[in-house]
């Protein structure tokens, strides 16, 4: 429906505005207080700076690139610089160097330039030659281009030579005869055994209370596990500027209203003109223009594109009926059926993208001028028309579009306006089989029409009137804001929330460079100032907005790199119940049979049947350790009481089954070798990551 898609464009455009004035606002802001030039930097990594400027470079970088946006763009930076650091300083330790001669094996196995034709000699071979050629062609450009070489070839060398530091480790993971024959027996070993549980859920959460104190301790014996970068801890509440009732029942009357004639006084002849309402008014294009938030648009729409709630209604309209009002992405809405016709819905299309240097989106490793690539796609063209059967191959033999190259230049069903206009307009006002040229910011296509998707569509004039709140409405949620803003001086946050029929939300870890608050959206400003040095835990500010308006509060703040009880309590509190409740469970457990333990506990005898060390779950958990002391029992032996991840087990083995040996346990040699080195980049990383110091001043520099 046309002026469905108008109304949509519209709330994107708005939304787009919005964005754009907040980034100014940021960026105000930041100016206003202050980057603290005075810190010359904006973290170090195992002694090692990151430059402020270098930093606030690479974000705006990302920002252009499409990357990230914000404070995403702002935190990807710095993992990347973090990760870039850690695997440098390793690199030296190593004493990694890439020379020349490898440089240039990973250009060559590199797919854009090893199996391109451009680079590669008569017998399809690469030709080093005809490498430097391109190398000195982009260096006689100069400017952006060769620094963007430059750049490229940077990030070459680091690829290769981080490939190459986890090569060296990777060929250093060994798996010797006994690891094998142990993943053997595991998977091999099999015992049945007799077991009694008390279940941890047979205790009440509330016997066994964890305090912030004990949270605390764990994390400091487990450091390791708790890193954490500085974060912010707030609740907030946020009262949206939404029209009332009043306002949805004022527009949807005002709406209404179209549909009939109306007398309208002309100051030109000073007499009062009978205006046709929207039901009979001749000219439905004047009136939609005259009178709608939305203009007119003549697209023809089929069923599906209609909302989904009216299309029965809007579809089988016959030609003049009026459907309406009707509420649709916060607009009131008359809709009148101008036409039904048989339109291309989408088309199936193929193309040969030939890029030339400075072209958007053109790679480095594109050298064509304007002119060249021109010439280029006419040639091409020329082929097709005389043998259009050849399209795949020279799709993928020349174009430089990566989307469809593989799949012989061939896009299918592409809807209206999802190309580039001057792409869109020829698949679709071209017939079927049609070859030609096109060009765009990206270079030059070669197009071939493949498939014309036809559908029976209708065409509709809508009035559209936007849902607005009113100044009465607006005061009114503006008091309610006020009040509630006021009232959190003396009061529960909570709690006057809910008097107030507003929504607390709980409390909520922010970092300092997060864009978004979870059920409100893009909050950059409510975020910074939780973060900037004059805002004290407990303090609260209201932030205005036309969305509506944000009440948040400071509840906490950590700096330490490590997380707080709160943020590590979810992980924490779990362990630390269980331990608790297995110390009361022990206690109901006692006896030396199996049956003794059961009776006192008031709990059956059960069996587990043939397990093994691969598959470890009783029940609903996991238990390892249970597991692991059936397989090394001996028959009728009881063991000790087991706290297992569960509950408290006690068990006495009937059989235990060892495998018989192998004449080798290569086949698991293997199996472990590969698990173990495919773990080994996650597993440097992270070790690297949790054994280095960093410290991160972003915060005390950036805001």
């Amino acid at each position: 429906m046309a002026v469905l898609q108008k109304i949509r464009e519209k709330s994107v455009l708005l939304i787009a505005v919005i964005g754009l004035s907040l980034f100014a606002f940021i960026i105000g802001g930041l100016l206003e207080g202050g980057i603290n030039f005075s810190s010359r930097n904006v973290g170090t990594i195992n002694g090692v700076d990151i430059a402020t400027q270098d930093f606030l470079n690479k974000v705006q970088n990302a920002e252009k690139s499409g990357q990230a946006e914000g404070g995403q763009a702002n935190n990807t930076v710095w993992n990347s610089e973090v990760r870039n650091i850690l695997l440098s300083e390793q690199f030296d330790k190593a004493g990694l160097r890439l020379g020349k001669d490898q440089l240039i094996n990973v250009i060559k196995n590199h797919p854009n330039f090893g199996q391109n034709p451009q680079f590669l000699n008569d017998a399809g071979v690469f030709d080093m030659g005809k490498f430097n050629a391109f190398v000195a062609q982009i260096k006689a450009a100069g400017g952006a281009q060769w620094y963007a070489w430059i750049d490229f070839e940077g990030q070459l060398e680091k690829f290769a030579k981080e490939q190459m530091y986890y090569n060296m480790i990777k060929s250093a993971v060994i798996t010797t005869g006994l690891e094998a024959k142990y993943a053997y027996k595991k998977e091999n070993d099999k015992a049945t055994f007799d077991y009694v549980t008390v279940p941890y859920s047979t205790i009440n959460d509330d016997e066994v209370k964890i305090t912030d104190a004990e949270i605390e301790s764990y994390i400091k014996k487990n450091e390791k596990q708790f890193k954490s970068e500085n974060s912010r801890l707030v609740e907030y509440v946020f009262v949206e500027n939404k029209p009332s009732a009043e306002d949805e029942k004022a527009t949807k009357e005002k709406v209404s209203e179209l549909l009939n004639s109306s007398v309208v006084f002309n100051a030109k002849t000073n007499k009062n003109d009978t205006i046709a309402g929207f039901r009979t008014n001749p000219d439905v294009i004047a009136f939609v223009n005259a009178n709608s938030d939305v203009p007119y648009d003549s697209t023809y729409y089929a069923k599906a594109d209609l909302p989904a709630e009216y299309q029965e209604q809007l579809y089988n309209l016959s030609a003049g009926e009026v459907f309406g009002p009707y509420l649709f992405n916060n607009h009131y809405c008359l809709s009148k059926l101008i036409s039904k016709s048989v339109v291309t819905e989408s088309v199936d299309a193929s193309h040969i993208l030939i890029a030339y240097t400075g072209a958007q989106s053109a790679t480095p490793t594109v050298t064509l001028t304007k002119e060249q690539a021109k010439a280029k796609a006419e040639e091409l063209l020329k082929q097709l028309q005389s043998n259009p059967a050849l399209f795949a191959d020279l799709a993928s033999q020349n174009s430089t579009d990566p989307g469809s190259k593989d799949k012989g230049g061939k896009y299918e069903n592409i809807p209206r306006g999802q190309m580039v206009p001057a792409f869109d307009q020829y698949i679709f006002n071209n017939p079927v089989g049609k070859l030609g040229i096109v060009e765009t910011d990206f270079g030059f296509h070669v197009i071939k029409v493949d498939k014309k998707n036809e559908k029976e569509a209708v065409r509709l004039a809508t009035v559209a009137k936007a849902l607005e709140v009113s100044d009465k409405t607006e005061d009114e949620i503006y008091l309610k804001a006020t009040k509630f803003e006021e009232g959190i001086a003396t009061k529960d946050f909570s709690k006057l929330a809910t008097e107030l029929g507003l929504v607390a939300h709980p409390e909520t870890k922010v970092g300092a460079f997060d864009d978004q608050l979870p059920g409100v959206g893009n909050q950059r400003q409510a975020i910074a100032w939780a973060y900037n040095k004059k805002t004290s835990v407990g303090d609260t500010k209201k932030f205005d907005s036309a969305e509506g308006h944000l009440i948040i509060k400071l509840v906490a703040t950590n700096d330490s790199g490590l997380m707080s009880a709160v943020e590590a309590r979810p992980t924490v509190e779990p362990i630390l119940k269980n331990e608790k409740k297995a110390a009361i469970i022990r206690k109901k457990m006692t006896g030396a049979t199996l049956e003794e333990v059961a009776k006192n506990a008031g709990v059956g005898v059960q069996t587990a049947t043939d397990v093994n060390g691969v598959n470890t779950f009783l029940g609903a958990a996991p238990e390892p350790l249970v597991i692991g002391k059936a397989l090394g029992s001996q028959p009728n032996q009881v063991s000790k009481l087991i706290d297992g991840n569960g509950g408290v087990f006690m068990i006495k083995a009937r059989t235990v089954t060892k495998a018989p040996d192998l004449p080798n346990y290569n086949d698991y040699k293997s199996k472990v070798v590969n698990n173990n080195r495919n773990a080994v980049q996650g597993a440097v990383y992270n070790a690297l990551y949790q054994n280095a110091t960093i410290k991160d001043n972003r915060t005390s520099v950036l805001q």
